[in-house]
């Protein structure tokens, strides 16, 4: 089940908006508007263990069947590197269940499916544990 999430706090996605001016409103159902604002509300949604947003926002081709998102880890920030055309290039800071932190870096891409953006498939970098 998804965490409760102050709208008026600051989104978790790092963008400096409010939760309710930022991911609050695709998580709602809104569409986001390009690929970048789709990866940010699917970082948000991990991290508020938003398992349905985070599906459902995967291309069905290669979206899993289940995701169980309660496994104890932390999103501690998001840093995107880039954005253009259906990529995105970010890096996400974890904190694993065993404490150690981990950096996740990926570049991402996204489809239009029906009108709205779909994560489809992602590439990553070699990650880096005890990454800040």
């Amino acid at each position: 089940m998804a965490l409760a999430y102050p709208p008026f706090k600051s989104c978790p996605c790092g963008s400096g908006r409010s939760y309710a001016h930022c991911c609050g409103p695709l998580h709602a159902g809104g569409r986001a508007a390009t690929p970048e604002a789709l990866m940010r509300s699917r970082y948000s949604a991990y991290a508020l263990g938003n398992a349905r947003y985070v599906l459902d926002t995967w291309h069905p081709d290669t979206r899993p069947a289940t995701l169980d998102l309660r496994d104890g880890t932390r999103y501690l920030g998001l840093r995107v590197r880039g954005a253009a055309g259906p990529f995105v290039e970010f890096t996400a800071q974890l904190r694993l269940p065993g404490g150690e932190r981990y950096a996740l870096r990926e570049n991402s891409e996204f489809v239009q499916l029906e009108g709205r953006w779909v994560y489809l498939d992602g590439v990553t970098a070699d990650a880096d544990p005890d990454a800040g």
